[in-house]
C-alpha cells in the first residue's frame, strides 16, 4: 500500500498490530489524533507527529476487564493502577447485583455492599449523580455501569426475605429505567447473595425486559455454582428469555471438590440454550474465587485463605484450617467468629477453568475486590496472566484468541460501539506489550505486584501508562450505553 501523508498527534511505528477481531498480527504502524485511531498500515507518513518505536512489541485493543467492583475505588482512588497496569482501559462495575449509586448506610455497611467501599464513600442519591462524579474524578480509565438488581430491592421493599410485591416491583423499576437513561449499560443480579436470596423469576424477568427494551444487557451471579450449578444456569436462563435480554454468566465456574469435572456439562448447557437465546460468559484465569467469608462456604473440602477479617485483623493471610485448629473449632464456626470478612476459596479444578477460558464465547473478568486490605491476585494480574501463562506458556489459545476474549467480544456483547479493536475511527484506548514477557507478578502472599510487560497504554488517545508507572494527564471517561 503507498503511503499517503496523514495528519496526526502519535505514531506507534513498528509494531505488530493484534486487531482485537481474532485474525492473525500483522507488522503495521498506527496512528493517533486527538482521542481517535485514525489510520493503521505499514509505512505511515504523518510530518510533525510524536514517534514512539514499538518494534518487537504487540499493539492491541486497550483491556475492556468486564466484571469488576470498581465502583467507589474509581472515584476515590482515580488512578487505578490495578488495572492501568494490567493494560486496562475500560472497566465494567456494578456485579453481582451489588452496585453502589443509590445507596446510603447510617453506620456500618451492610454485606455484601462492603465489598464495594468504606460507608463515606457510598454518596450518590441518583445514578446521574454518580456519573458526573465519575466525570468529575476524570480516573485513568473509563468506567461503564451495570445497576445492582440486589441495590433496587434494598431501596425498595421493606422485607428483602420474600419476593418483591407488584408496587415493589413498579418502584425497582423507575429506578432502573432512570438509571437506564442516564446511561447504565443494564443490569446485574446475585440471588447468590442475602439481599437477593428471596427474588423470584418474575421479578428479575420484569426488570429483565425493560433492559432488553433499552438494549442493555443483563449479567447474572447465579443462586448456587456447586451442586446446583445446572439448576442455577436454568434459572438464568429463564430470567433472559421472555425478553431476549442478552444473558451474561458472571465468572462461571464449577465450584467445590463434588463439582469438579463439570464444565464439559455446563458448556454443553450454555451451547444448547445458545440456540433459543443470547448468553455470554466471563471467568477469571485462577482455581480460587474471593468473596466475604461465608460459613455456609467453609466445607472442610477445598481450602480457604482469610484476606481480611475485621474482628480479627491479624488473622489475614493464615488458612481457615490452621486458624480453626488453633482456636479449637470448626472451620465453620471460625468462619462465623471472623465475620465481616474476606476470603479466597480454592474450589475448582484447573481442567474445568481452562475449558470455560477457552470457550469461544468467554470474555475475561478480574472480579478484584480492590477495597480488600489483602486482595486476590486476580485484581492486579488477570489479563497479563491470559497472556503470558495460557497462551503464551501453557498453548491453551492463541494470543490473538486471547487478545479477542478481553476486546472486541467484551465491546460487542456489552454495546460498547467504538471501542474493542484497533481500526481507524474508533476511539484510542491501546495496550502496548511484549509479547515475550508478558506476565503476571501477583501472588496469594504478594497480592498487589504489578504485572510484567505491559510497556505503554493509551486512553482516548492519551498516553497513560508507561513503562511501570502511570504517565500524563487522567483521560478516562465515563461510558453510556
Amino acid at each position: 500500500m503507498a503511503s499517503h501523508t496523514l495528519t496526526a498527534d502519535i505514531v506507534l511505528r513498528g509494531g505488530l498490530v493484534i486487531d482485537g477481531d481474532g485474525g492473525p498480527a500483522r507488522a503495521a504502524d498506527v496512528a493517533l489524533a486527538g482521542d481517535a485511531i485514525v489510520a493503521v498500515g505499514p509505512g505511515l507518513t504523518a510530518p510533525g507527529a510524536r514517534e514512539i518505536d514499538v518494534s518487537g512489541l504487540v499493539v492491541a485493543p486497550g483491556f475492556i476487564d468486564v466484571h469488576t467492583h470498581d465502583d467507589l475505588i474509581c472515584i476515590t482512588q482515580p488512578d487505578m493502577v490495578a488495572k492501568i497496569s494490567q493494560g486496562v482501559t475500560t472497566v465494567i462495575t456494578g456485579n453481582c447485583g451489588i452496585s453502589a449509586p443509590l445507596l446510603r448506610f447510617s453506620e456500618t455497611v451492610d454485606e455484601p455492599f462492603n465489598l464495594l467501599g468504606a460507608r463515606e464513600d457510598f454518596a450518590y442519591d441518583t445514578f446521574a449523580a454518580y456519573r458526573r462524579a465519575i466525570e468529575a474524578a476524570a480516573p485513568r480509565v473509563n468506567v461503564a455501569a451495570l445497576v445492582g438488581h440486589s441495590t433496587l430491592r434494598v431501596l425498595c421493599l421493606d422485607d428483602i426475605e420474600r419476593p418483591a410485591s407488584p408496587a415493589e416491583r413498579e418502584k425497582m423499576d423507575a429506578l432502573l429505567r432512570d438509571a437506564l437513561a442516564e446511561g447504565a449499560l443494564g443490569l446485574s443480579s446475585g440471588v447468590f447473595y442475602a439481599p437477593a436470596w428471596a427474588a423470584d423469576v418474575e421479578e428479575l424477568q420484569a426488570l429483565a425486559k425493560t433492559v432488553a427494551e433499552a438494549g442493555g444487557v443483563y449479567t447474572a451471579h447465579i443462586r448456587d455454582e456447586r451442586e446446583g450449578i445446572i439448576e442455577a444456569l436454568k434459572e438464568a436462563f429463564a430470567v433472559a428469555e421472555p425478553s431476549q435480554a442478552p444473558l451474561i454468566l458472571s465468572h462461571h465456574k464449577c465450584a467445590g471438590v463434588r463439582n469438579w469435572g463439570r464444565a464439559a456439562e455446563t458448556l454443553g448447557l450454555i451451547d444448547q440454550t445458545r440456540q433459543r437465546q443470547p448468553v455470554h460468559l466471563d471467568c477469571y484465569p485462577y482455581t480460587a474465587g474471593s468473596t466475604i467469608i461465608r460459613p455456609d462456604l467453609a466445607d472442610g473440602e477445598v481450602e480457604i485463605l482469610v484476606n481480611w477479617s475485621e474482628p480479627h485483623p491479624e488473622m489475614a493471610g493464615r488458612t481457615l484450617a490452621s486458624i480453626a485448629e488453633a482456636w479449637g473449632l470448626t472451620q465453620a464456626q471460625a468462619a462465623e467468629r471472623l465475620m465481616p470478612g474476606g476470603a479466597s476459596y480454592f474450589q475448582m479444578a484447573e481442567d474445568d477453568m481452562r475449558a470455560i477460558l477457552s470457550h469461544p464465547c468467554c470474555m475475561v473478568g478480574s472480579d478484584g475486590l480492590p477495597h480488600d486490605k489483602r486482595p486476590h491476585p486476580r485484581l492486579w494480574g488477570a489479563f497479563p496472566r491470559v497472556l503470558g501463562h495460557y497462551a503464551r506458556d501453557q498453548k491453551l489459545l492463541s494470543l490473538e484468541a486471547a487478545v479477542r476474549k478481553m476486546t472486541s467480544l467484551a465491546a460487542d456483547t456489552f454495546g460498547l460501539k467504538d471501542r474493542g479493536r484497533v481500526a481507524p475511527g474508533l476511539k484510542a484506548d491501546l495496550t502496548v506489550f511484549d509479547p515475550d514477557t508478558i506476565i503476571d507478578e501477583s501472588t496469594y502472599e504478594n497480592p498487589t505486584r504489578p504485572a510484567s510487560g505491559v510497556a505503554l497504554v493509551f486512553v482516548n488517545g492519551a498516553l497513560a501508562w508507561r513503562d511501570g508507572a502511570p504517565e500524563g494527564e487522567r483521560t478516562g471517561r465515563f461510558l453510556r450505553r
